[in-house]
């Protein structure tokens, strides 16, 4: 189908649930109340790393109004994403501060919080893994039975005797060769802190154990209905068919709601109330506190350069500290071995991505999915290489961007529809009105004005990070007045994935987009399979699922109106709610006519109730090979670039962004109004990893942080001052692949948007930050030793 041909896809319609959510009308899971609900509070762990001696619960369960008091002992079920390795709450000894170690069913909350007050327990505190280089040195291990873990074999490597819980590799070509050929070689690292995914519904599950079977029903607030299925079945030992998951409205995730957190736990203090419905839902602290968070990182760079730069080979350690837990983290370590050095041609390349275990709060997925965090190292690592070689930073990346007949790191081919990096470098620095460096002189003059201004770049690029037999489907049901019903397996927790669901069927369809409705409340006892909502994905797989649906239907009415009609399916075309014959329109059919079979006038009817599927599978993908990471791991690219100016106040280090300019290869706009949100709120929440967020703790590893007051996350005055998205649509080159020639973009504006401001920084002041965030304090910091001229800056 040509671009003209489009009635809906491109179109701005606005969000199918707009209204109930800005009403008020919209359930969450925080607003449910059932018959006999019960509600659930939690202990916590105050150290990091200590052996549970003993539990007292005796005067808890005095209370009156307590139902239950559950300890580890009976919740040592183990449950695990990747590696199973940790229990639904603490059993011997807790490994992080902050850590669930008893939990409490009362008839009210407040009832819960006191008994919870009356818990008392024995600590006898153990060593603490503190830090990246004291979990490599494996004095003190977080995981003494590592070796023990079951885990997924061939993707993910544990290492026997250590705190690595994965240790994932890339190697191609001949690194030590690359080197000998470098004129120059550049070492460097960077840093990054944890942060708070902060989705404005906390955590909350309900779960109602049926005491007479192994039946347990989940009303939760998450974003993989069918993994946490997979993985709460597998904790509790049951089978999969006795666990529906019921996901209504979410508000937000990020990341952080994917997998399976708080749900074995609702289902075992159902379970030990008898039955009732109980509910779980995590204070904002205990959010922070005890749920997990995007990973600490760090990153090692040596890369070889030739004068006129052109990287010949690169060494690259990226190491996560993901930890107590591995949960999602080492699926996020093993996305460096395909992306972690950036969308450039590195003929020879040693790069190893490690998980690391610590005693913090454990990390999972976050949006940009590892990427924000290497590309953070990458893009910072290319600027420092431009300022050494006085090369100018767009000219070293248009030397060295992927283009079609180049390999990535793990072997891919780019082929004119992978994407096009080099034009979107191209718009953001035209935008930007980039025109070369500054000198010293230029920096120390506008220095003493108090204000300086800068101006900085960054590419970026992301494929779906997904199993090789990822898949999803879609049903679609047309009622008898032609209304079309559409039920997903997918979660839209924010993303709007339902309205471009809608205005793709509707498109195959050729009906007005008010007349889809996709069904909103996904049950994993009705809808159809979809692996997860992550990865950016469901646009492109999704999207293909739908439109197979939607033609499927087309044919059904086809077959049935050829009966009617006398003549070929193949003779029939459709539009405008009718199925007609392409030469003599006036014999038609309509939609109503068709959607529960055709009657003819003597009484007889054929055909039946439409009803339609479709599933799409990441075909052609393949595990990374676990010596070289060679493979293709990724199913579809988006590249991007962004481009920043900034002012910043000298005396109290404050950093203004004047404007922000982001540009991206996504081969069609689906809906305009979803992908400005998209990228507009994408850029904001890569604002606030980039100037203000980040995890503090203490030297007992406890947080120091867990609220607001000192956590702080963007408000409206955070926001830059313009923000400008540009979109590079190549929809006919890219149809092999996406629906109309999309591509995903759900995580892509957050990614690099610290690496642009930091490289926007060094133009400002002729600085370079190592380490996020950009806080005034850090930045002032910097400022009093340049103009003091250390050596360190």
């Amino acid at each position: 189908m040509s671009e003209k041909k489009l009635n809906h896809i491109g179109k701005g319609y606005d969000r199918a649930e707009a209204q109930e959510k800005v009403t008020g009308q919209a359930t969450y899971v925080h607003d449910m109340e059932m018959p006999g609900m019960l509600y659930a509070k939690v202990l916590i762990s105050p150290h990091a790393h200590a052996k549970i001696v003993s539990i007292d619960c005796s005067e808890a369960k005095k209370l009156k109004g307590v139902k239950a008091v559950v300890t580890g002992k009976e919740a040592c079920q183990r449950v695990g994403l990747y590696m199973v390795d940790k229990n639904i709450m603490a059993g011997e000894k807790v490994r992080y501060q902050g850590e669930i170690v008893s939990a409490v069913v009362a008839e009210t909350e407040a009832i819960a919080e006191e008994a919870v007050s009356l818990i008392q327990v024995e600590y006898k505190p153990l060593p603490i893994v503190d830090s990246l280089d004291e979990a490599l040195e494996a004095k003190t291990l977080v995981h003494q039975n590592l070796h023990t873990y079951e885990y997924m074999e061939g993707v993910f490597f544990p290492k026997k005797d250590s705190n690595i819980a994965s240790w994932n590799r890339t190697k191609k070509g001949d690194i030590k060769k690359g080197f000998e050929e470098a004129d120059h070689i550049f070492e460097e690292e960077f840093s990054l802190p944890a942060v708070a995914h902060v989705p404005m519904e906390t955590h909350v599950a309900i779960a109602q154990a049926d005491p007479y079977s192994d039946k347990v029903k989940i009303w939760s607030s998450a974003q993989s209905p069918f993994a946490i299925r997979q993985l709460l079945a597998k904790s509790l030992g049951i089978a999969k068919a006795d666990v529906n998951v019921i996901v209504p409205y979410v508000g937000g995730g990020f990341g952080g709601k994917a997998g399976v957190h708080l749900e074995p736990l609702v289902s075992v203090l159902s379970r030990a109330a008898g039955g009732r419905p109980v509910k779980l839902k995590m204070t904002r602290e205990e959010e922070f506190n005890t749920l997990p968070t995007r990973a600490e990182m760090r990153a090692s760079f040596k890369t070889g350069m030739t004068k006129d730069g052109k990287i010949t080979a690169m060494e690259v350690y990226h190491d996560w500290d993901s930890g107590a837990y591995a949960d999602y983290g080492v699926n996020v370590g093993k996305t460096a071995v395909y992306s972690g050095a950036g969308p450039y041609t590195v003929p020879n390349i040693e790069l190893h991505s490690r998980t690391i275990y610590t005693n913090k709060v454990f990390s999972t997925a976050y949006r940009g999915f590892g990427h924000l965090e290497t590309h953070w190292a990458v893009e910072r690592h290319m600027d420092k290489i431009a300022q050494k070689l006085k090369i100018d930073p767009y000219d070293l990346r248009m030397k060295n961007l992927l283009r079609p007949g180049d390999t990535t790191i793990s072997g891919e081919l780019i082929y004119p529809t992978t994407g096009d990096p080099v034009s979107c470098l191209e718009a953001v620095s035209k935008e930007i009105g980039w025109t070369g460096r500054k000198t010293e002189e230029e920096r120390k003059r506008e220095l003493e004005t108090g204000k300086v201004r800068g101006k900085g770049f960054a590419m970026l690029q992301k494929a779906p990070a997904m199993p090789s037999y990822t898949s999803t489907a879609a049903i679609m049901q047309m009622d008898e007045d032609g209304h079309v019903k559409v039920m997903l397996g997918a979660v839209d927790f924010g993303q709007g994935a339902n309205t471009i669901m809608a205005q793709v069927a509707a498109e195959e369809l050729r009906v007005p987009v008010k007349d889809v409705e996709v069904v909103w409340n996904v049950e994993t006892d009705k809808h159809p399979y979809d692996w997860n909502t992550v990865a950016s994905k469901y646009t492109f797989m999704g999207g293909n699922a739908v439109r197979k649906a939607a033609r499927n239907m087309i044919q059904q009415m086809k077959e049935v109106a050829g009966q009617v009609l006398r003549c070929h399916p193949d003779e029939l075309t459709h539009g405008e709610g009718y199925i007609y014959h392409v030469h003599q329109t006036h014999r038609r059919l309509s939609y109503v006519d068709l959607s529960m079979g055709y009657a003819y006038e003597n009484g007889n009817g054929i055909g039946g109730p439409l009803i339609a599927h479709g599933i799409y599978m990441a075909s052609g993908l393949t595990n990374p090979d676990p010596e070289t990471g060679q493979g293709r791991p990724g199913l579809v690219w988006t590249f991007g670039a962004h481009a920043v100016d900034l002012e910043v106040d000298v005396e109290t280090g404050e950093v203004d962004i004047l404007k922000f300019v982001s540009a991206f290869d996504i081969g069609k706009v689906i809906n305009k109004k979803m992908v400005d949100g998209q990228v507009y709120g994408g850029i904001v929440q890569g604002v606030g990893s980039a100037m203000m967020e980040g995890y503090t703790f203490d030297e007992e590893r406890k947080l120091l942080n867990p609220y607001f007051g000192d956590n702080r996350i963007p408000s409206s005055k955070d926001i830059p001052r313009e923000i400008k998205a540009i979109y590079i649509e190549e929809p006919e080159t890219a149809q092999v692949d996406g629906p109309y020639g999309a591509r995903g973009i759900g995580e892509h504006p957050m990614i690099s948007v610290p690496s642009a401001i930091g490289n926007a920084l060094y133009e400002a002041l002729g600085i370079n930050f190592h380490r996020l965030p950009f806080t005034p304090e850090n930045v002032s910091l910097a400022i009093d030793k340049y103009l003091n001229n250390d050596e360190s800056k």
